[in-house]
């Protein structure tokens, strides 16, 4: 089997959502010797993780991204975990459908306060060139309206729609909820292996005792920069509509935005 005639450039697609534990996720799957992770292109890509092929890397072709996704071994499972793919268009969708016919999609949902200000803050420390906690303030002001611009916050909180424009192309789309994988992330892994057609319990002994390793570590923890209330309250209350979409929508429950609002609720 060659690049050309695998059936999928990506064989397992995590579409976000951002801020969420796709890092970890993609890390924990790539434990299993089936799966392939591509070669770090930074910049071009993010990591071994985030190919962005339809937001960054478009107009260098299909083939090209074929071409990076491709494993030595063609029967290797591929991995494309991009968050901002949940944010594509229907006809980038199609296209992604085209690329990836037989995808196992993953969808990993957050509360959508809790995923907001976890995102500002990783925006925040990009902006900032590295500044620590105590530095840094994100405070209600034009800076922050423009901050909430380039992370398109909103966007990335709309989960039901995000869903349906992709099930109109995947109709069996793995959604989780982060607080799930929090709380008992050995069943969440699970269900990830079982969704991507993996077995942990057949793992060979070397890459069973990764696989455990693996799933104690935390990758990409957010710097604890100081949100001040009316920023959170903001959040709080325009995000409220999505997160009561997304829990009809999914029969979810959020409620790490207790934790976020603390003494203030």
């Amino acid at each position: 089997m060659t690049t050309i005639t695998r059936e999928n450039c990506a064989d397992i697609l995590c579409i976000g959502a951002q801020k969420a534990s796709t890092s970890w996720l993609h890390h924990v799957l790539n434990a299993h010797p089936t799966t392939y992770s591509f070669p770090n292109s930074e910049p071009v890509t993010s990591t071994t993780k985030e190919a962005h092929f339809w937001d960054w890397n478009h107009q260098r072709g299909a083939d090209w991204y074929r071409a990076l996704l491709a494993p030595p071994e063609p029967d290797r499972l591929s991995m494309d975990f991009t968050p901002e793919y949940s944010l594509m268009s229907e006809a980038q969708i199609a296209e992604c459908k085209q690329l990836n016919p037989t995808a196992r999609v993953i969808y990993v949902l957050r509360d959508p306060l809790a995923r907001a200000i976890s995102a500002l803050r990783m925006h925040t420390l990009w902006q900032s060139d590295g500044k620590d906690a105590e530095q840094v303030e994100i405070s209600f002001d034009d800076g922050f309206l423009e901050l909430l611009q380039t992370a398109r916050v909103f966007d990335m909180s709309s989960y039901v729609a995000n869903y349906r424009r992709w099930a109109k192309h995947y109709d069996n789309i793995l959604v989780l909820n982060y607080e799930d994988i929090v709380a008992d992330s050995a069943a969440s892994m699970r269900r990830v292996y079982a969704h991507c057609g993996l077995d942990i319990d057949t793992m060979p002994q070397e890459a069973r005792a990764e696989f455990d390793k693996r799933m104690q570590k935390r990758i990409w923890a957010s710097v604890p920069y100081s949100v001040s209330a009316d920023v959170t309250y903001f959040l709080h209350g325009l995000l409220w509509p999505k997160r009561q979409a997304a829990e009809k929508e999914f029969r979810f429950k959020f409620q790490e935005y207790r934790d976020v609002l603390g003494h203030r609720v």
